[in-house]
């Protein structure tokens, strides 16, 4: 199974975040800042390697919190 980002992801998500390909792990590679988003929903793509490849979809929500106050 291979692991994507969907194709309606936003701009934001694809420079503060990745996906690995083979486990599905998603990372942070920015800085979070509460003030500026609080959540980010990210919209998820899992493929098979089938001849057709069937495909499924989740979002996976991530809340933001504000460790400075």
């Amino acid at each position: 199974i291979i692991y994507l980002f969907s194709r309606r992801v936003s701009t934001t998500v694809k420079e503060m975040f990745t996906i690995d390909e083979n486990k599905g792990e998603i990372r942070l590679q920015g800085k979070l800042d509460y003030e500026e988003m609080h959540s980010y929903e990210i919209p998820i793509d899992a493929r098979d390697k089938g001849s057709p490849p069937l495909s499924g979809h989740c979002k996976v929500v991530l809340e933001v919190l504000d460790v400075n106050d």
